[in-house]
């Protein structure tokens, strides 16, 4: 891939996020962070997207990725979301949480704050039995954590202890959790259910439930669309992808056939969210594209061997308003492109920001698309 960036890091890729920018930025992300899984020294690293070409303004990043720190973690890295530009939060498998900080004027990373065994299976007091922390959503300096004892937490960024727990919120392995408001969160659980909590109540009761009909396929993924907080994306065990209105009934409003394998990761583009991406266990990338002039353009992705599939409406049933759920016979064909041509192992994760994409695979290795829409 000609726009593509490789960097080969000796270690399993479990999570790659760009670090936010600045409100009034125009220029293109330039850092971002990575965690690993499964190797016997786990790492958070933080990385450039390459080596700043020559100076003066129109200076152009050039290059693979540039390693600028990292540091130990202790457990695989399950999740981890940048809490504002320099503090990063990341879920381990031992049920840790812990808060890092960037210092960029010397390029280290330290730990900055750690709740020790924030998600545990029966006593936070023993030596063992820490439960996984699978999922952490931030909304600065709001915390919410999610793990396999199907406990929610609410952490404050600076606080000791946990806002608010709700300690059975779920009786199977909770996956994911995102904000749909600043006072409301939306989960995702092994047996296919999307529950959706209101932090203002006192009662650790879900204040609304959706599932899958039929086989309870696990969840593992879920992103709520930027603008319109009605419309959530999952993913799961089936590598289909469900698109959600909370506003109707208990059941998705499409069901995409999407990978052949777990779906490890989806994400609504920040601020063109008619584009969505998965990522799978099956080793490709998908970018779906439901923006309206679709008939005129041809793909961005033409070059050799790339698959490029179009999904007439009739398919996928009438149901992609905001172009995700409307019945707007122009929106006749979603594109679906897949952005790995020579698919390997695991796609265990993906971050997009402004025209930049980053993500990172079993086969050791993180990718830098800086030309997403070229």
């Amino acid at each position: 891939m000609e726009d593509v960036c490789a960097k080969f890091v000796s270690q399993k890729i479990s999570k790659t996020r760009w670090r936010p920018l600045p409100a009034a930025a125009l220029q293109p992300p330039d850092l971002f962070a990575t965690g690993s899984w499964d190797n016997e020294d786990n790492r958070i690293s933080i990385w450039s997207v390459g080596e700043l070409g020559n100076a003066g303004l129109g200076a152009e990043y050039q290059g693979e990725p540039q390693l600028l720190c990292d540091i130990r973690h202790n457990g695989d890295v399950m999740d981890m979301q940048f809490l504002d530009q320099e503090r990063i939060v990341v879920a381990s498998s031992t049920g840790t949480v812990t808060v890092f900080r960037h210092h960029q004027n010397n390029q280290t990373l330290s730990a900055n704050q750690r709740w020790e065994k924030a998600h545990y299976h029966v006593d936070q007091n023993t030596s063992c039995g820490g439960a996984a922390c699978t999922g952490v959503i931030c909304n600065n300096p709001e915390i919410v954590t999610v793990g396999e004892d199907g406990r929610i937490n609410l952490f404050r960024a600076d606080q000791k202890d946990a806002v608010r727990t709700i300690d059975n919120a779920d009786s199977s392995t909770l996956h994911a959790v995102t904000f749909l408001r600043t006072t409301e969160i939306l989960t995702v659980n092994s047996i296919g259910q999307l529950k959706i909590w209101d932090l203002r109540q006192q009662r650790n009761e879900p204040s609304q439930i959706l599932s899958l009909t039929g086989d309870r396929v696990p969840l593992h993924c879920v992103d709520r669309h930027p603008n319109q907080q009605h419309i959530v994306a999952t993913g799961g065990q089936d590598g289909m992808l469900s698109i959600w209105d909370i506003r109707q009934g208990t059941m998705p409003v499409s069901l995409l056939n999407a990978h052949e394998a777990e779906m490890w990761e989806v994400h609504f583009h920040p601020s063109n969210p008619d584009h969505l991406f998965t990522c799978s266990e099956d080793g490709s990338l998908w970018h779906w594209d439901t923006s309206t002039d679709i008939s005129e353009k041809t793909s961005f992705l033409h070059q050799g061997g790339r698959s490029t599939t179009y999904f007439s409406h009739s398919t996928i049933n009438q149901s992609v308003v905001s172009a995700w759920l409307s019945n707007d016979p122009t929106k006749d064909r979603m594109e679906i492109t897949n952005l790995i041509p020579n698919q390997t192992l695991s796609v265990n994760s993906l971050d997009i920001l402004g025209p930049c994409l980053v993500y990172g695979t079993d086969a050791e290795a993180i990718y830098v698309n800086r030309q997403l829409f070229a």
